[in-house]
């Protein structure tokens, strides 16, 4: 499967940011999909959409870390990335053993967000 034809959801509560990431993935020719909270992926279907999340770690019922939880306990392997603008002692070991495939605090640099995402596609199943 072509890299490009793979969805990227894009998980967050703040619009600007939200549209950042979508834009971003855009421009390296990604189809990404908005969800303003962890709710409104799950009740779109947005997981049978997705083969890779990215997902704010701080968000309104159901943070980042949650969604990340309940799909890992749900066996879903697809890859999250969780990302932060809150400043927190937790480091990237910490969100890597509850299920994250990677950590970035905002503002979130692109290439290293990409090369995360390509590096988890080429990966053998």
């Amino acid at each position: 499967m072509n890299l490009q034809a793979r969805t990227i959801a894009v998980i967050d509560d703040n619009p600007r940011v939200l549209e950042s990431l979508v834009n971003l993935l855009a421009s390296y020719g990604y189809e990404a999909r908005r969800y303003i909270s962890a709710e409104q992926f799950l009740q779109a279907g947005g997981l049978g959409k997705s083969s890779c999340i990215i997902a704010d770690i701080e968000m309104g019922q159901m943070s980042g870390l949650g969604l990340t939880e309940y799909l890992r306990r749900s066996d879903c392997d697809v890859p999250i990335i969780l990302i932060t603008g809150n400043p927190s002692a937790r480091s990237e070991a910490f969100y890597r053993e509850r299920g994250a495939t990677a950590f970035f605090r905002k503002p979130v640099d692109g290439d290293a967000l990409v090369e995360v995402i390509r590096s988890v596609w080429s990966r053998p199943e």
